[in-house]
């Protein structure tokens, strides 16, 4: 238990570090911090579970490398969002809030919902079996949902305010 507990100490560690080293760099090169959200602090946090995804898969585990993708974004939305807002509010400064500034949330979490759907329906579609076809669709959700999300935050269409 203590081993687990300074793993995720330096886990914290590390991801506040990274998006403190992000912010940094993307303020000096003018990027804009929802392009560094989505593409580079995103892919940071998923090349350790892409890496693991393929060893497994390698050993003929492909529902393991599915099901370690999955539970990771299952776990970061339960427990990696929830827990430091916790401390914030809780503990750093009690009774404040963090503002989440996109008035796009509720349109976003809803398209999250249908690009998992989506992902369901080509897994089944290509008959449960991990292939490079599977892997070019999964890309181009990736790039539907990132060209999606950044023309809603870019271009702050009324229409999308829900």
């Amino acid at each position: 238990m203590v081993a687990f507990g300074l793993s995720l100490f330096w886990i914290a560690i590390f991801a506040w570090l990274m998006v403190w080293w992000i912010t940094v760099i993307g303020e000096a090169l003018g990027i804009h911090s929802t392009i560094s959200g989505l593409t580079i602090i995103a892919a940071g946090t998923s090349i350790p579970d892409a890496l693991s995804s393929v060893a497994v898969a390698k050993e003929g585990y492909g529902d393991m490398a599915v099901s370690s993708s999955i539970g990771s974004n299952v776990f970061d939305i339960l427990i990696g969002l929830p827990i430091p807002w916790m401390i914030k509010t809780g503990i750093v400064s009690p009774g404040s809030s963090v503002p989440i500034r996109s008035k796009y949330t509720v349109l976003q979490v809803l398209t999250l919902v249908f690009m998992v759907m989506f992902l369901i329906t080509s897994i089944m579609l290509t008959g449960w079996k991990l292939s490079k076809r599977l892997g070019f669709i999964m890309f181009i959700l990736y790039c539907f949902f990132l060209a999606w999300s950044l023309f809603l935050e870019f271009e702050e269409p009324s229409w999308a305010v829900i």
